[in-house]
C-alpha cells in the first residue's frame, strides 16, 4: 500500500534540514484510535553526513491486533522513505545517497 498521501494529509509537524530533524504524523484515521502518533527522525553525524532514519511512536504496538501491527510497520517504512526524500537532495555530493545507503549509517554519532 502507498502511504504517501496519508502521510501528507496527516502530518502534524515537519522540520527537515541538512542537519537532521523530524516529521510527526497522526495515526488515528489509519488505526481508528485516538492520540496515536508516529515520528521519523534523523540526526546529523558531522562532516556533512546524516545518520540513518529512525522512528518511534507513543503507543504499545504489541497490544494492537496483527492487522493494525502490519499497518504500523507499513506506514513506518513509508514514513522513513518519505522523510529521506525531504532530506536527500539530488546533485549534492553529501546528501545524494539512496535510502538503503543512508540506513546503513549509524543513527547517532554519540
Amino acid at each position: 500500500m502507498d502511504y504517501t498521501k496519508y502521510i501528507e494529509e496527516n502530518t502534524i509537524r515537519c522540520e527537515a534540514s541538512h542537519r537532521g530533524g523530524g516529521i510527526e504524523i497522526g495515526l488515528d484515521e489509519l488505526l481508528n484510535t485516538e492520540g496515536y502518533k508516529m515520528t521519523a527522525y534523523q540526526n546529523y553525524l558531522g562532516g556533512g553526513m546524516l545518520g540513518s532514519i529512525g522512528n518511534s511512536y507513543n503507543f504499545d504496538n504489541d497490544k494492537l491486533s496483527k492487522a493494525k501491527q502490519a499497518k504500523v510497520e507499513g506506514v513506518s517504512e513509508a514514513l522513513n522513505r518519505y522523510y529521506h526524500g525531504l532530506t536527500n537532495h539530488e546533485g549534492d555530493e553529501w546528501e545524494e545517497t539512496t535510502y538503503e545507503q543512508g540506513q546503513n549509517r549509524p543513527e547517532s554519532a554519540y
